[in-house]
């Protein structure tokens, strides 16, 4: 899947990294943003679970 990132998020991950680093470092950060971007604009748009969802969704993966 192609995902699509704005400069401002680049250089925000960009900003906290050391003056050497590798590639996949960066990655990570971009994707962590990505994830937390997503995660903001679901709940905005009340794409969330109410708790009881939540453990009952998680439940399965806790036993």
């Amino acid at each position: 899947m192609t995902e699509i990132i704005s400069k401002e998020s680049l250089m925000l991950a960009l900003e906290g990294m050391p003056e050497n680093f590798f590639i996949e470092e960066l990655v990570d950060r971009l994707m962590l943003i990505n994830k937390i971007e997503k995660g903001l604009k679901d709940s905005d748009a009340e794409n969330t679970y109410t708790a009881e969802e939540a453990k009952a969704k998680l439940s399965k993966w806790l036993k």
